[in-house]
């Protein structure tokens, strides 16, 4: 499926818990690298705050990897679950090989504390909703 007007010239990023050299068919890859980050630490729950900052709970070593070869449209395709509205989030079809910049530490200020995962599940209960996801 290829998306009008999306720019796949600009940097993509994979963040795993091991160095990698190449990624395999049907990995998940994003333009949006603190997304990125944040998954490299293999969270179960991660947040977009309403001012743009990112919370998880992910502790694992991580590693962050960009593309290491040109992509093009017909290399890739939106996620198609329903959260993935603005495409931050796509799969590759094909092995493409991938290059460590970092492994990233984890940050204090983006963990989500006790409280705040209480928050999110009084929410989800509030909204009738088992998960965010839908």
């Amino acid at each position: 499926m290829m998306v009008d007007n999306w720019n796949y010239n600009l940097p993509w990023y994979h963040g795993s818990q091991q160095e990698l050299t190449t990624l395999r068919v049907g990995s998940s890859i994003t333009q949006d690298r603190d997304i990125a980050r944040i998954f490299s630490h293999r969270p179960g729950i991660s947040t977009v705050e309403d001012d743009g900052t990112h919370k998880h709970n992910g502790t694992t070593p991580g590693y962050l990897h960009i593309i290491d070869e040109p992509i093009t449209a017909e290399d890739v395709e939106p996620h198609p679950h329903p959260i993935n509205a603005s495409k931050w989030e796509w799969l590759t079809k094909r092995a493409i090989k991938v290059r460590l910049i970092e492994k990233p530490a984890l940050q204090a200020e983006e963990l989500l504390t006790e409280e705040d995962l209480a928050a999110l599940w009084e929410r989800q209960q509030r909204v009738g909703q088992a998960t965010f996801r839908e």
